[in-house]
């Protein structure tokens, strides 16, 4: 069991100004969106997406072939076959198929998703809400997706030397890497046992990383109704050819994005994604690589692969699997394939979201309300206690350790050892010692200044003396207070960045999901805190 806390994004300091306007509804923003991130703004999208149908048949016989050979969870099988019905509507957040799920983000979207369709169901009885997890398989970031830390120890994969779209990897060769894992883990228990039977199942079990990620996903949310989908699909593909032969022919994506990322700038406002000419790479055996276009040739990067007009666009409409999205066409693709009211994603997925409401304008794409996950910091028992030891509020847990040093010293200290009063009355002192040798003779300006600037000087070297020795006699609170900051803040980021579900899974099993579950608020637009209860 958990106590919850919320704490306003914008009291963390660790949240761009981009998204703080979006949340707030500042005006400036406004253009750049179609739904607001609450209540409202879902109800507007429920209504108007009806006006986008999608190939529902075709979507509900993918899932059905997707998931013909895992284990049958009655919630999942129920929400595939909702599918069909006009009157179901998906929430969608996307992730690549990382190593172990990566970060414990990942998990904190997909319960995002889950929790938000739970509440809508509620609010609007009639329809149907079903929390998707697209999986970005065609990416080729190994060096991203093959990584994840346990404990202190960070896992790597080099996958064998094998190269192109992750997703499409053979997994065998993490057997090493595994056995590895299993060795740190424990003590033995349920828990121990499910978690290694988890991921045998899902790495030993099946040929690719894709399947790999679909099948540890499944036994970790298959219960809630969670749907997995591999959008690797040419079925897909080729009903998205009208889109993918305008970027490569007309460039249009890169024309409309720039316009926006113009306004961005206008804003003050960083892009957080740069469109190409072409928005598309070759994806086929081992290679994902970009398209350029040359002249009147277009080319695949870093290989010997071209074509001319006329056979780039027969290569196009016989094999459309073999051209995948990049950051800018795979939103685009997504919702042209999900009967999506809403996307919910990190503080960089909503920023480049933002820059593409003229492109789905264009190829009248429904363009779904953009929510910003909620995120979680997790405060187990021994940190609580560290916690209510150094006496810190809530803003004060997410201050900069050098910060939070000095705000613990100043709230503790026996003696005032801050010398703001004082450099009030040397810098009267100094103006007028500086008026009085300037009225003595014009020339000793320069030597009055540095006279004053030496003088405060020493007076930020005695402040700093002053503020070691009270450290001294705080030594024993403040290592207590950096432990804490370092447990919670490793590498000084947020804890959902630099974590993995598993430590997390091995101590309160899936209780885990269930306290976030519960205390999740999808649309307060707030940092959620979750502190395990106990003694202190």
């Amino acid at each position: 069991m958990a106590t919850a806390h919320y704490l306003a994004y914008s009291e963390t300091r660790r949240f761009s100004s981009l998204v703080l306007d979006y949340l707030s509804g500042q005006e400036n923003l406004a253009e750049f969106y179609q739904f607001t991130p609450d209540i409202t703004g879902l109800a507007e999208a429920i209504e108007q997406r009806r006006n986008f149908p999608v190939d529902r048949e075709t979507l509900h016989k993918a899932l059905q072939e997707q998931y013909h050979h895992l284990p049958k969870e009655a919630a999942v099988d129920a929400n595939i076959q909702r599918i069909l019905d006009t009157n179901t509507f998906t929430v969608c957040t996307a992730h690549q198929p990382n190593l172990a799920t990566g970060y414990l983000y990942f998990i904190y979207k997909i319960l995002h998703a889950i929790r938000l369709c739970r509440d809508l169901k509620v609010q609007y009885p009639e329809s149907n809400f079903v929390p998707v997890y697209y999986m970005g398989s065609e990416d080729a970031d190994l060096e991203e997706l093959g990584t994840f830390r346990f404990g202190t120890k960070k896992f790597v994969w080099d996958a064998d030397g094998q190269t192109g779209a992750v997703g499409r990897m053979d997994s065998s060769s993490l057997a090493p890497l595994l056995q590895q894992l299993f060795s740190l883990m424990g003590p033995p228990g349920p828990e121990w046992e499910e978690l290694r039977l988890m991921l045998r199942q899902a790495y030993s079990a099946n040929n690719t990383i894709s399947a790999a990620t679909i099948s540890l996903v499944h036994h970790l949310f298959g219960r809630y109704g969670l749907i997995i989908f591999q959008p690797d699909d040419s079925r897909f593909k080729k009903a998205f050819i009208p889109v993918m032969e305008e970027d490569l022919i007309g460039h249009t994506a890169e024309q409309l994005v720039q316009q926006t990322i113009r306004k961005f700038e206008a804003k003050h406002f960083k892009a957080q994604a740069q469109p190409r000419a072409i928005n598309l790479f070759y994806l086929k055996d081992n290679i994902r690589d970009r398209i350029e276009q040359k002249g009147d040739h277009w080319q695949v990067v870093g290989t010997s692969i071209s074509w001319n007009q006329t056979s780039l666009l027969l290569e196009l409409h016989e094999y459309p699997e073999r051209f995948s999205p990049n950051v800018v066409l795979r939103p685009l693709y997504q919702e042209s394939i999900l009967p999506n009211i809403a996307f919910i994603g990190g503080g960089a997925e909503v920023a480049y979201w933002l820059q593409l409401k003229s492109l789905f304008q264009h190829h009248q794409v429904f363009y779904p309300t953009i929510l910003l996950r909620q995120s979680v910091l997790w405060v187990n028992s021994n940190q609580r206690r560290l916690w209510h030891k150094t006496r810190l509020s809530l803003q004060g847990l997410f201050a900069p350790e050098d910060q939070a040093v000095r705000d613990y010293v100043q709230k503790h200290a026996q003696k005032d050892w801050q010398t703001k009063d004082e450099s009030l009355i040397l810098d009267q002192l100094a103006e007028r010692l500086r008026l009085k040798a300037l009225d003595v003779d014009a020339t000793l300006g320069r030597s009055a200044d540095a006279a004053i600037t030496k003088m405060k000087h020493q007076l930020e070297r005695l402040e700093q003396k002053m503020l070691r020795a009270e450290k001294r006699q705080l030594q024993t609170g403040l290592e207590q207070l950096q432990r804490l900051h370092k447990e919670l803040f490793p590498n000084a980021g947020l804890q959902e960045r630099v974590e993995n579900f598993m430590p997390y899974f091995l101590m309160y099993g899936r209780q885990f999901f269930e306290d976030i579950l519960e205390h999740l608020e999808p649309l307060r637009n707030e940092f959620l805190v979750l502190e395990e209860e106990g003694n202190l």
